[in-house]
């Protein structure tokens, strides 16, 4: 099963939704304080909601889609 983690940075935090390569959605949403430990939640709770939700315990293609937005600075502001 192929699936796609999309992984949002919203004001210090990475929150997670995770669908089907089909478009099923999995109903799931998990939030940490850092990309890398995102990464590690998802890699662990996803083949439990894909038992859960669809009787699927086999292995799983996972694609992660990241959308991270920063607000900066200008050069010349104090």
């Amino acid at each position: 099963m192929k699936c796609i983690a999309k992984l949002v940075y919203d004001d210090k935090i990475w929150l997670y939704d995770v669908k089907t390569y089909d478009n099923k959605p999995i109903r799931l949403r998990l939030e940490s304080g850092s990309f890398d430990a995102l990464v590690e939640r998802v890699k662990v709770a996803l083949p439990e909601m894909l038992d859960l939700n669809f009787n699927y315990n086999g292995d799983v293609e996972l694609f992660f889609e990241v959308e991270r937005m920063d607000t900066i600075r200008g050069a010349h502001a104090i």
